[in-house]
């Protein structure tokens, strides 16, 4: 049986913000809470296959973490900037054709170069894996990520109708985009400090 911290635990790294819940409360905004579910259930699926990894190679993913963490978060963090710029130009009307929600393998492949999905990840296998087996922690975790999740999109797609005016959509992205960068910088910052 799955202790009550792991479900403390899980439900407070899924629904605090990060890059995952900033991204689908930006593509609730802009697309929709349906043409957003790919996404959730991408990041869902992604964040499960790392707790799955993380699991089955605790040794081997903790040495190998530790060896490449400054490459995968010089990665992570220049996707972060490039979805920035993306989510930047989403509010422009000439921009508006050409700007897509992540489909469901996009959704899961991003938790690759997602740092907090991959402490969340780790720290649920690290304390977790051993005393209750893989499987019980992969389909707990998925259960209790995914209504989380979705919070963010379901949010982004109740601001949808606040923000049909361009001005205002814009200034969300902006916000949004803003708020990626900062996030983008702090993990960098952290990063430089262990080298």
């Amino acid at each position: 049986m799955l202790d009550p911290s792991f479900f403390s635990y899980v439900t407070v790294m899924s629904i605090t913000p990060g890059p995952n819940n900033l991204l689908l409360a930006t593509s609730g905004v802009n697309f929709g809470f349906k043409r957003t579910l790919p996404m959730v259930f991408g990041i869902m699926l992604g964040c499960a296959m790392q707790v799955v990894l993380a699991g089955v190679a605790l040794e081997v993913l903790l040495h190998w973490m530790s060896a490449i963490r400054l490459p995968l978060t010089l990665v992570g963090c220049g996707y972060l900037l490039w979805l920035s710029w993306k989510i930047f130009r989403a509010g422009a009307p000439e921009a508006r054709d050409s700007v897509q929600p992540m489909t469901i393998l996009s959704g899961a492949l991003f938790q690759a170069v997602n740092p907090k999905a991959w402490l969340m990840a780790s720290n649920v296998a690290l304390m977790y894996a051993n005393s209750n087996g893989v499987a019980a922690i992969v389909v707990g975790f998925a259960l209790l990520n995914l209504p989380c999740i979705l919070i963010w999109a379901a949010l982004g797609d109740r601001l949808r109708n606040h923000l049909q005016i361009a001005w205002k959509r814009q200034a969300f992205n902006s916000l949004m985009a803003l708020s990626l960068v900062v996030t983008t910088g702090w993990m960098l910052y952290d990063a430089l400090q262990l080298v």
